[in-house]
Parts: structure tokens; sequence; C-alpha cells
């Protein structure tokens, strides 16, 4: 298989507010866009950020329709706590903030106007000795 592309499709019911969304706050610009869909790309994403209004009748398969429940939405960032504040300072609606687990992992979570969670992940330095890289 030669993999040539790769993209997120995320159905919703407001496509705009998600869209201007995630434009604002995590950097994306419109590819292109129809009625009822928005194609975001970034140029270190590595995937294009589709939205599709809940409903359009092009939607296959048809069972996948609606909110993904425990669907999370991750991004690798370099500065986690920069981009905290820049995102609060910006009124994104944070759901988590900021933790660190045992094994290096430091996020949080922010939600879109359609309830998508979006989570920025920074790697530290495990805190938890079993954890530690092996060398």
């Amino acid at each position: 298989m030669n993999i040539t592309a790769s993209a997120i499709s995320l159905n919703v019911k407001d496509v705009r507010a998600s869209a201007d969304w995630a434009t604002k706050h995590l950097g994306f610009s419109q590819e292109m866009a129809a009625e009822g869909f928005c194609s975001l790309n970034h140029p270190k994403a590595g995937f294009n950020l589709i939205y599709l209004a809940t409903g359009l009748p092009t939607f296959k398969p048809a069972s996948a329709a609606g909110h993904a429940d425990g669907l999370l939405v991750v991004f690798t960032v370099d500065d986690i706590d920069a981009d905290y504040a820049r995102l609060q300072a910006q009124g994104a609606s944070i759901v988590t903030t900021i933790e660190t687990e045992p094994w290096g992992e430091r996020y949080f979570q922010m939600t879109d106007p359609n309830g998508v969670v979006y989570q920025l992940v920074q790697w530290v330095e495990p805190t938890d000795p079993q954890y530690a890289t092996q060398q």
C-alpha cells in the first residue's frame, strides 16, 4: 500500500464553528469548503482535518454518523505550557487542566463548539523510574 495523504473526518452539527475554532486555536487553514463540508490543513499536522455536517446523505456508513464518543484529536507540541497559556488567553474551552502522567505524558484537553475533544501533549522525563528509558 502506498499512502499518499491522510485525513481525519469528523461528523459535526456546525461545520463552520469547528473549522473556525481549529483555525483560531490550532493554526489550521482552510484548504477547501462547500455546503456541509470543510477541509483544513496545517503544515506540520501530517493530515487534513475535515468536518462534515451531520445529516449529509453522502456520509457513509450511515451507522457512523453523529458524535464519536471517546474520540480524541491529539497533537504533540514543543511547549505545552506556552500553548496552554495562549489558549486560555484566547478563551478556548479547556476541560482538563495540565496534568503530567508518571510515564512522561504532559497534556491538557479542550473542546470545540461541537464538543470534539482536542488534546495537546508534550513528552517529558518520566517521574516514575519504572518508565525511564533503558539505555
